[in-house]
């Protein structure tokens, strides 16, 4: 069976137009730190990034940062976390990042955060892990995806058989638990993609 101990999140380096999506941030960061979460993700100081990561440190919880050479400056690494992982390149930086993580959730965010989301599901629906993948929905915001994958269904590019499985949250309070109730079922052994795999991809 399959515990949750380290949750990676993808979000955006911005703080969005909406108040309520730092807040969100923010209030992921205080339950990780209070439940033994150890938080996975882009290793920013910015955003919505920087809002869930200092809640997380500040909570006295753990934080991973995984951040390519590139990005550094731009997104201002945060010095306070335990680690910092820097990688040469983008494929580097989601190949750790999925290996490092029993689960994915998705906050806000822009092309950068819906690539590495689309990527975890496209992923799972090739049958390469079967780790949680959730959206957290706040104040609507992944909506229009929700509507997109609906058109794929309906035109059949999703079709039987590959169920896209994703997971959704309107609340913060509603994540962990939909994460560890989804991730319950898992034999350990299915959580892991193939080396060979992960090395192609």
């Amino acid at each position: 069976m399959t515990k949750i101990n380290t949750v990676c999140v993808y979000c955006g380096s911005g703080p969005g137009t909406n108040p309520s999506y730092i807040e969100a941030a923010k209030a992921l960061g205080k339950a990780f730190a209070e439940n033994g979460i150890r938080l996975v993700y882009g290793g920013g100081s910015v955003g919505l990034m920087g809002a869930l990561a200092t809640a997380v440190l500040d909570h006295g919880g753990m934080v991973t940062g995984i951040i390519p050479d590139f990005l550094t400056m731009r997104e201002n690494a945060l010095s306070r976390v335990q680690e910092m992982v820097v990688t040469p390149d983008m494929h580097e930086r989601k190949r750790l990042m999925f290996e490092r993580s029993d689960a994915f959730v998705a906050l806000p965010g822009g092309v950068g955060t819906l690539e590495e989301l689309v990527e975890q599901l496209t992923w799972q629906q090739l049958g390469r892990h079967s780790k949680p993948v959730l959206l957290a929905n706040i104040e609507g915001f992944w909506e229009p995806l929700f509507d997109l994958l609906a058109h794929m269904r309906a035109t059949e590019f999703i079709r039987q058989g590959f169920a896209v499985e994703i997971l959704k949250a309107e609340r913060v309070e509603e994540i962990l638990p939909k994460l560890r109730s989804a991730a319950a079922p898992i034999p350990d052994s299915a959580k892991e993609m193939a080396p060979e795999v992960a090395r192609k991809l």
